[in-house]
């Protein structure tokens, strides 16, 4: 079988997309896991899954998300820009771009556009944490380790660190799994630089290390605003690239999304 795809980064975290009507109808996690190797696949940190909607969808396409190990994920705040860049290139949607993902419909604004390098301001949503989870210790093999818990349309552990001097990546895959968390959350570590700048390093659920994170950026900015850390706008440093956050009632996170290539995966 042959499954058409367009490849797009958003800050170096990358991602395949194809029509999801172009897709195989069963065993999609293994097709996931098949088109995303990096060795003998096409090579992502996530496969994006695009219908466009019915007019009285209240959205211009549905998007299904799943990581490079074949797991569904609810959203990738990358993901879901390289998705609007997938739909506004060709002319499908125009901004305000709506797209429905498993955490609910997200907004994104077209903030400017070079050939197939995209701006995109999205609309994050309202995180969601409880009080005893800001400060809470959890207990890893080297002795407990303060973090924040929330969820940031997909759940989020945020360890606050003065340097990335130590096996970071590590800690992180001991997190990802840990019981405390029976679906697995991602990760990030986060160093406050200033109160508009944060500098941060990702392990996420299902890729492992990536470049950025969208949702990771986002919940660290959250994070450390509820450690009142931080001042709206924070600019997150991450080793892909510079995103912006800022919040009014949600959060909004600006950052680019470029297309790079497109092709067949031939599977099976």
């Amino acid at each position: 079988m042959r499954i058409s795809f367009t490849k797009a980064h958003g800050a170096k975290n990358d991602f395949l997309l194809s029509w999801d009507s172009e897709a195989v109808r069963e065993g999609l996690e293994a097709a996931a896991r098949a088109i995303c190797d990096r060795h003998t696949g096409i090579g992502a940190d996530g496969w994006l899954l695009v219908k466009l909607a019915a007019e009285e969808a209240g959205c211009d396409a549905e998007v299904r998300l799943f990581n490079a190990d074949g797991s569904p994920a609810e959203i990738s705040g990358n993901g879901t820009r390289c998705a609007a860049a997938f739909l506004v290139e060709p002319g499908l949607a125009r901004s305000p771009v709506r797209l429905r993902t498993s955490a609910g419909v997200r907004e994104l604004r077209l903030v400017s556009r070079k050939g197939l390098r995209f701006q995109f301001e999205m609309d994050m949503g309202r995180p969601t944490w409880r009080p005893e989870e800001i400060r809470f210790a959890l207990p890893l093999r080297e002795g407990p380790r303060e973090v924040t818990l929330l969820n940031a349309g997909n759940p989020q552990c945020a360890v606050f660190v003065k340097d990335f001097g130590f096996d970071w990546a590590a800690v992180g895959a001991e997190i990802e799994s840990h019981p405390h968390f029976p679906h697995r959350t991602n990760v990030s570590f986060v160093r406050v630089v200033d109160r508009h700048t944060l500098e941060v390093r990702f392990y996420e659920r299902g890729a492992g290390v990536t470049l950025s994170s969208g949702t990771g950026s986002a919940g660290a900015v959250w994070a450390a605003k509820l450690r009142g850390l931080v001042d709206s706008p924070v600019r997150v440093e991450t080793p892909g690239g510079a995103l912006d956050v800022r919040w009014e009632e949600n959060l909004w996170l600006t950052g680019p999304a470029e297309i790079v290539g497109r092709g067949e995966f031939y599977y099976g």
